[in-house]
C-alpha cells in the first residue's frame, strides 16, 4: 500500500544505501589487506552497523508521500527512525558480546560509512 509519489525518493534512498554499502566493502578490503583478517572482518562488521538499520529506515521512512497522507507518511517516518535506533542498537550489543573485534577498524569504518552517508546526496539526485 505504497504510494507512487513516493517511488523516486525511496529509489534515491536505497541508491545512498547501497552507496554506503559499496564504501564498507572497499574499507573492509583494504583494511584486510593492510591490517589482517580480524581487522577487516571488524571493519566489516563497523559498516554493517550502519547500513543495515539504514537500509530498514529507507524502506519504512518512504512509504507514503502527499498531501493526503501526511498522518500516515509521519508515522511511517518515526516507526523507520524508530526500528533504525533498535536495530543500531542490538548490531552493536550482538557484535561486542559474541564477536571479538578490533576497536579501531571497526570504529573508523562506521564513521567513514557515516561521512558517506552525509554525502550521498551529492552523487544522487532523485
Amino acid at each position: 500500500m505504497t504510494n507512487s509519489l513516493a517511488g523516486p525518493y525511496r529509489r534515491a534512498a536505497l541508491k545512498g544505501v547501497l552507496l554506503q554499502g559499496i564504501v564498507a566493502t572497499i574499507a573492509a578490503v583494504i583494511v584486510l589487506v593492510g591490517w589482517g583478517v580480524q581487522a577487516g572482518v571488524s571493519a566489516l562488521a563497523g559498516g554493517l552497523v550502519l547500513v543495515l538499520p539504514n537500509f530498514v529506515f529507507a524502506l519504512y521512512a518512504f512509504r507514503y508521500m502527499g498531501a493526503s497522507r501526511a498522518e500516515q507518511a509521519f508515522d511511517s517516518l518515526k516507526r523507520g527512525n524508530g526500528l533504525k535506533f533498535l536495530i543500531t542498537l542490538c548490531l552493536f550489543a550482538l557484535i561486542f558480546k559474541h564477536f571479538t573485534v578490533m576497536a579501531l577498524p571497526f570504529f573508523c569504518c562506521y564513521i567513514l560509512v557515516m561521512f558517506a552517508q552525509w554525502f550521498s546526496p551529492i552523487f544522487f539526485n532523485h
